[in-house]
């Protein structure tokens, strides 16, 4: 990867598109621009009308593109949902080096061999997540690249999906205007930006609480060990207070974003507003307190929910606790419930990055960042973005004619030979 790259991140939610650009500069990742849409056409997180959606994902690429002054013509894509399943798999190889050096070639090889695995017709592979790779029996190795071995094993984890979701979100963004570099699962990016080591290591629960659903992953011992989704989430809380105050869903969640608070002892008695009820011509007014009566009920029971299923996947008790991120922990008072709830230490991860620090775009910087160590170095593209022929033309010629670091480094070394 050159030392000034730009990486595009692609995050389709149930309420929101959102396009988030990173340049890498020397390794180092800058959110250089964000662009956001009404999310249309997307019903729990899948995919209900194409048009619709299309013209979401072209509505955000093209805000983060007038943001920033560049074209966009790659992204890389986050997927999610119920369809994503894990399954262990490992892999075998002989290292191919007459040397007995274990290169690129060898470890892309053994990847390939791990995808080597029964798959019902409709299900396809997303990704591999390489947990170990083992040199001749010697287990616990990260990158064995450099290292000497005749024998290269790997176990991974396989991402697999249902085929009609990803070739569904393949053909949306395509139909865009943009490429797909590749689909990255969102839980999976998630992880990478918002646990440390440790926490990974130990054991902990990721928990990303969106408009129309929720993701459950859970980490343990450095690796992605198993995954959930529940059909729950923001939109269930706008739909409570809808119905409780009688107004459109619009407004409801307009609502709900001003003055939502999730415990109903720090709601404010003071705070009113009013509200056009439907059937009637006359506009009502409640206070804060009247709506966090609403609010907090619905909020109990999510987390509540969410409880159960870490049970149900065995996974009780983590020493981590639970690390919460998505768009609907923006709410004041949610980390009360979810503590009272859950029993156990819980905290809201947010990105660390200037114009993101918040909850709903810990899947879109994850992607950024995820894509940036994992899969950029393997894969050399043109780029994901190209400046604007508008600004600076010669500019963008001149970097794709100009020679990779190793190329000027033969040249280099080939006059002194």
């Amino acid at each position: 990867m050159s030392s000034n790259d730009i990486i595009v991140s692609l995050d389709i939610g149930t309420s929101k598109v959102r396009a988030i650009i990173g340049e890498v500069v020397n390794g180092a990742i800058n959110i250089i621009g964000v662009g956001s849409a009404d999310s249309e056409g997307i019903r729990k997180g899948a995919i209900v009308d194409i048009d619709q959606t299309v013209q979401s994902i072209r509505n955000a690429i093209d805000h983060a593109e007038r943001m920033v002054g560049i074209q966009i013509s790659e992204v890389y894509v986050g997927i999610s949902g119920s369809h994503i399943s894990l399954q262990t798999s490992h892999g075998v190889v002989a290292v191919s080096n007459e040397d007995r050096e274990i290169g690129d070639e060898d470890i892309e090889r053994v990847i390939q061999a791990a995808k080597v695995i029964p798959l019902a017709p409709e299900r396809e592979i997303i990704g591999v997540v390489p947990n170990q790779y083992l040199v001749d029996g010697l287990d616990e190795i990260h990158d064995p690249r450099s290292m000497i071995g005749v024998r290269l094993e790997v176990q991974a984890t396989i991402i697999t999906g249902a085929k009609t979701a990803i070739h569904n979100l393949l053909r949306v963004v395509e139909k865009s205007g943009v490429k797909v570099s590749g689909l990255i699962l969102m839980s999976l990016a998630a992880g990478h930006l918002s646990l440390s080591r440790d926490e990974k290591a130990v054991g902990t629960v990721l928990v990303d609480i969106g408009a129309g659903q929720t993701t459950i992953a859970i980490f343990e011992q450095n690796n992605l060990v198993a995954t959930s989704t529940l059909p729950i989430g923001g939109e269930y809380i706008t739909n409570d207070i809808s119905i409780g105050l009688r107004t459109q869903a619009d407004i409801a969640e307009k609502i709900k974003l001003k003055f939502g608070c999730a415990v109903i002892e720090d709601a404010a008695a003071d705070q009113v507003f009013k509200v056009n009820r439907i059937g009637s011509n006359v506009d009502k007014e409640f206070s804060q307190i009247d709506l966090a009566n609403i609010v907090e009920p619905r909020v109990q029971e999510i987390f509540h929910l969410i409880g159960l299923e870490v049970q149900r996947l065995g996974y009780m008790g983590l020493p981590g606790g639970y690390v919460l991120t998505g768009g609907t922990l923006s709410m004041p008072g949610m980390l009360a419930i979810a503590q009272a709830e859950l029993a156990t230490s819980v905290r809201i991860a947010v990105p660390d990055f200037i114009g993101v620090r918040d909850p709903s775009y810990t899947s879109g910087v994850g992607i950024i960042q995820y894509a940036c160590k994992y899969l950029r170095t393997t894969k050399q593209s043109a780029g994901s973005a190209k400046k604007s022929v508008t600004k600076k033309p010669a500019a963008a010629s001149n970097n794709e004619n100009k020679p990779s670091v190793m190329e000027r480094f033969k040249n280099w070394l080939s006059e002194f030979i």
